[in-house]
């Protein structure tokens, strides 16, 4: 299933909050993932986030046929690197981190993946990857050899932010990073949605539905929940309502 509209435009137009479910594969086995597949569809899930920082199990291509063989939830990958691009999904966030100085990150990966999606059916969605301080070292932050936005600087977020909707990009991913101990502040969400025109998701240390729904009053468009989920998936009702409501 390709997505209706784009994942940009249908956000602008339908002025919606959405929820996405972020799947790492490494962090389900496929009876949890049966089970997460059939809570999302009964609890009104907007996405699955399909991806990790370092995946080690060999499972994405048997995860992913079976999410597409049993739901319609649309499936966009959240790569950790250009290796997890995978066709049987609906698109692909393609991330430039933006927070960061890394040029690997910031072009390099791109262009070993750009012919790739070029010649896949994926939406592709370039999107700005700024990672937000969550008050520990994530393994993202490791993994991409990058520093985060201080929490407190909201300044820099917001200049950042504008930086990427002013080259182009269609989409601001904020993100305290897998197993942060504290979510992006709401200040820096709300100075940040004030200043772009773009979609903002917000991801990374959010575990309670009340976390979510102030992240969604502050500006939020997607609210990301991945590490909660994995803990207690019946959790995805009710972040799914307070998001939704």
């Amino acid at each position: 299933m390709q997505l209706n509209h784009s994942l940009t435009n249908s956000i602008i137009k339908e002025k919606k909050k959405r929820f996405a479910v972020l799947i790492d594969p490494d962090k389900y086995t496929l009876d949890r993932l049966k089970r997460l597949i059939k809570i999302s569809c009964k609890s009104g899930v907007d996405y699955f986030f399909f991806g990790g920082s370092l995946l080690t199990r060999d499972q994405q291509d048997l995860f992913l046929t079976h999410i597409k063989e049993n739901c319609d939830i649309p499936v966009i990958l959240f790569p950790g690197n250009h290796f997890q691009i995978n066709a049987k999904a609906d698109g692909i966030l393609f991330l430039s981190l933006i927070s960061g100085r890394n040029p690997e990150l910031l072009i390099g990966k791109h262009v070993v993946a750009a012919p790739y999606l070029k010649a896949s059916k994926l939406e592709v969605i370039s999107t700005g990857y700024m990672l937000i301080d969550g008050g520990n070292r994530t393994t993202v932050a490791y993994m991409s050899n990058t520093d985060p936005i201080p929490a407190e600087k909201s300044e820099i977020a917001v200049c950042t932010a504008l930086a990427g909707e002013l080259l182009g990009l269609k989409l601001i991913y904020m993100d305290a990073g897998s197993g942060a101990s504290n979510p992006v502040p709401l200040s820096m969400i709300k100075q940040v949605k004030k200043y772009i025109s773009i979609p903002l998701v917000i991801g990374g240390g959010i575990r309670t539905p009340l976390q979510a729904a102030k992240a969604c009053q502050a500006g939020a468009d997607v609210v990301v929940v991945g590490n909660a989920i994995e803990e207690d998936l019946k959790l995805v009702p009710s972040i799914s309502e307070a998001i939704h409501g």
